[in-house]
């Protein structure tokens, strides 16, 4: 019991937890402050940038309290969280995740982006880099895709392909560390 509470305390010094309450529907770190996830111990990773203007896996299932890491690889790339209905765009009022842009020329970057799974609703994401249009292009994924709705991956990334350009989101929010495998290969 200690090393669940000593961990959600870990997680609340590293910025994963914020005060500021979050809209009714949405998943972000920001709702912590009303709930306590207990972290799982399971690790789902994401690389962004395999094959192109892809994530891989895009599609992930994830239980509440896993941790989706994102590793990035050449060139230049984001994860923002949007929702199904406004792809490419970050949520409305700075609610979301959203990580920085990591450029990488060769290899894997140094650091990795996290989130915690708040809830099993799904949860929608893209890379906001315009140049090259990566959402448009299809690189956007899921957590927790509902299989019995229309809204699936295919229909976020057709919706994706017709819009203009990408917004990058105004702020930076989710755990940006240091890569605890950086010799994973990825």
């Amino acid at each position: 019991m200690f090393a669940k509470s000593a961990t959600i305390a870990i997680l609340a010094v590293a910025g994963l937890v914020s005060a500021a309450p979050a809209p009714a529907g949405t998943r972000t770190e920001r709702d912590l402050a009303s709930r306590t996830v207990t972290q799982t111990g399971v690790t789902h990773s994401v690389v962004a940038g395999r094959a192109g203007l892809h994530f891989d896996p895009e599609n992930v299932v994830a239980e509440i309290g896993d941790v989706i890491e994102w590793h990035y690889l050449p060139a230049n790339h984001s994860v923002v969280q949007s929702s199904f209905a406004e792809p490419c765009q970050p949520l409305a009022g700075d609610y979301g995740f959203a990580s920085n842009f990591q450029p990488v020329s060769t290899g894997q970057s140094s650091q990795v982006f996290q989130i915690v799974v708040q809830d099993a609703s799904p949860l929608w994401y893209y890379c906001a880099q315009t140049k090259g249009s990566h959402c448009q292009n299809g690189m956007a994924g899921v957590i927790n895709q509902n299989f019995n709705s229309p809204n699936t991956l295919t229909a976020y990334k057709a919706a994706a392909a017709l819009t203009g350009v990408s917004i990058p989101p105004s702020h930076v929010s989710g755990s940006i560390i240091d890569n605890p495998n950086p010799q994973s290969g990825f």
